[in-house]
């Protein structure tokens, strides 16, 4: 029966899709449904844009392991992130009326800053996307039995089509009917394992103290880890092109704005409830913690194992919701970059008939090579690690410096680019391990320094030249 309302849900996620889709009439319709979307629905879109796979079992998984000091990066940082988007940055960006984040960095440092930033843009979506396929094919491996191999293929096919044929203006739609069996799936899932427990005061009962505890260790190595936890989607998160193409549809700039910081303090909220369900998890099924020897299994493990059929349904109906919404926007947005900043430059007065069809066949281009990814990784960890690292030391300070700057230039971003990237490289990669300062923090440092060195630099060299003219 399990199999079979998975499946049903499956198709008609695509059915849903589909229908939307056949309002797309142009490429703002695809790209951005219009910039006409209303709060609640820019909200339940910003909301999909990380909750997936790592949000629901990683976060489960790292809460039983280390209390909710394992879970800065997921979803404090990413709560963190939005917020900031929303107070800092959506309206600023909503009024330059721009198609992508490669259109803001073309706009503000030119041709070549655009390539680079683009470029770099579209390599952070691979192991994402990938990791999202790898996630889908899991859970149907797990429900149904069959290869994870054909469950990613399979339920990956669904998740393309939609987006290719439907974009922004389908995912839009299917992400807010999708949030809310996350949101009520998650909930019944509580009340029941609640019921099981005896009451709420049984299980805060036997938590174990210090798990709520989210404040580091003064030690320098630990705080500073801690610190890079919260900056790695807290400001890493911020110029990618997922969450600004769906910020960006809102209907006017004050919705991108509300949209997003709701939406951060509905992620945080009901992020709490994975993590509530790993602890109950380990409370009343211990055994399960010691036999798995993989604290990401133990939530599903205990849904498959220990609930009612009724439950098992809403609970893998609300985990595939959140992982297809997450897989949708993260596929249509590099692809939208790769044909709006790569493709499209080289080719002049395209119509708009056939920059819709290009960025359609760079959704397919998309698909195809995070599939390769998919396929051939057995780990979500290893694909998401290190995804929205190399963006924050390369491509957030000419983001954030261009918009709240005037002395910013092109010089200055192409440097923040390739010194903060080379020396996040070079620590991650090719050091010894002995710095206690991570590179994460040395490498979005060094981009600073890179982007206020480049934009004075000009000047500068200039007043040397008068003064020895003089």
């Amino acid at each position: 029966m399990l199999m079979f309302f998975v499946v049903l849900y499956l198709f008609v996620t695509l059915a849903i899709g589909l229908y939307f889709a056949r309002k797309v009439k142009d490429s703002n319709d695809y790209i951005l449904s219009g910039r006409n979307l209303p709060l609640y629905i820019i909200t339940a879109t910003a909301f999909a844009t990380w909750f997936g796979a790592e949000t629901v079992i990683g976060t489960s998984g790292a809460v039983i392991e280390e209390g909710f000091i394992g879970i800065i990066e997921d979803p404090f940082g990413v709560a963190l992130c939005l917020i900031l988007i929303g107070v800092f940055f959506a309206k600023k960006l909503y009024n330059l009326n721009l198609t992508t984040l490669g259109d803001f960095y073309k706009l503000k440092y030119g041709r070549k800053v655009e390539s680079v930033a683009s470029i770099i843009i579209i390599l952070s979506y691979f192991g994402w996307i990938a990791a999202q396929m790898l996630a889908l094919g899991k859970i149907l491996n797990i429900v149904t039995g069959i290869e994870t191999t054909y469950g990613i293929l399979i339920a990956s096919t669904i998740v393309i089509i939609y987006t290719i044929f439907g974009g922004m203006y389908s995912i839009a739609r299917v992400d807010f009917i999708q949030m809310i069996i996350i949101v009520l799936g998650l909930f019944m899932v509580v009340f029941q394992l609640v019921g099981a427990a005896g009451g709420l005061g049984n299980i805060f009962g036997q938590i174990p103290v210090g798990t709520f505890d989210i404040r580091p260790s003064l030690e320098p190595k630990e705080f500073l880890a801690w610190i890079a936890a919260w900056l790695t989607l807290g400001l890493g998160s911020i110029p990618q092109q997922d969450v600004y193409q769906r910020i960006m549809s809102a209907k006017s700039a004050k919705v991108a704005m509300w949209g997003s910081i709701i939406a951060g303090l509905l992620y945080l909220t009901i992020a709490m409830i994975p993590a509530f369900l790993g602890i109950t998890a380990s409370i009343l099924y211990p055994e399960l913690v010691t036999s798995l020897g993989d604290n990401e299994l133990v939530l599903t493990s205990m849904i498959l194992n220990h609930t009612n059929i009724f439950t098992q349904i809403i609970f893998f109906g609300a985990l595939l919701s959140a992982i297809m919404s997450t897989a949708s926007g993260a596929l249509l947005a590099p692809s939208t970059v790769l044909s709006e900043n790569i493709i499209k430059p080289y080719f002049k007065d395209l119509s708009d008939k056939k920059f819709l069809l290009l960025t359609r066949y760079s959704v397919i281009i998309m698909a195809v090579l995070s599939l390769g990814f998919a396929l051939t990784q057995g780990s979500v960890y290893e694909l998401v690690a290190g995804t929205y690292s190399l963006v924050l030391v390369t491509i957030f300070a000419p983001l954030a410096f261009g918009l709240y700057w005037k002395k910013a230039n092109s010089l200055g971003a192409m440097l923040a680019m390739i010194i903060g990237g080379l020396t996040y490289l070079k620590m991650e990669y090719y050091s010894d391990g002995e710095f206690i300062i991570p590179a994460l923090l040395v490498g979005l440092l060094a981009s600073i320094f890179g982007m206020i060195l480049g934009s004075l630099l000009p000047k500068i060299l200039h007043t040397k030249l008068s003064d020895k003219q003089l």
